[in-house]
């Protein structure tokens, strides 16, 4: 599994100009799935991005996960993010998994998130989606799992 993470102030994912997914601050997530992913991966993906401290302290510094602060995380699927580049202008997307494998594992995430205590909203899987956000900070950062293993 591979993430595209952004700490935002709001964020929100509409598809046909209808809103789906609503959150104020805290992560927008990114999720793509690649073929031999399982739920082991969705757990630890799930609980890297519980536990990522990206929020600032007292201090300022970057030393508060999404649990401290009490933000939300909206879970969009995007299987863009398993594009194979090394070869011509147009991206292969071999490496994504079917809807069928991989609907079921960015739910398992948007699961395990919830169960901890975050609040989730997440996009409609397959759909042509929009999403306007505000980025706080700018701050990004990638996360891959692999073998329920952070990569």
């Amino acid at each position: 599994m591979r993430a595209v993470v952004q700490r935002v102030e709001r964020a929100v994912v509409s598809v046909r100009g209808e809103a789906v997914g609503v959150i104020g601050r805290g992560l927008l997530v990114l999720v793509g799935v690649g073929h031999d992913d399982e739920p082991r991966d969705a757990e630890a993906l799930a609980k890297k991005l519980v536990g990522l401290r990206i929020f600032s302290d007292d201090q300022g510094r970057m030393n508060r996960s999404i649990a401290d602060t009490g933000g939300e995380m909206l879970i969009v699927s995007q299987f863009t993010l398993l594009a194979d580049l090394r070869r011509g202008r147009r991206p292969s997307f071999v490496g994504a998994a079917a809807p069928d494998i991989a609907e079921p594992l960015v739910e398992e995430v948007a699961r395990f998130v919830d169960a901890a205590g975050v609040p989730v909203a997440t996009g409609t899987f397959g759909a042509h989606m929009k999403i306007d956000l505000t980025n706080d900070g700018p701050v990004t950062v990638l996360l891959d799992v692999v073998e329920g293993r952070l990569k």
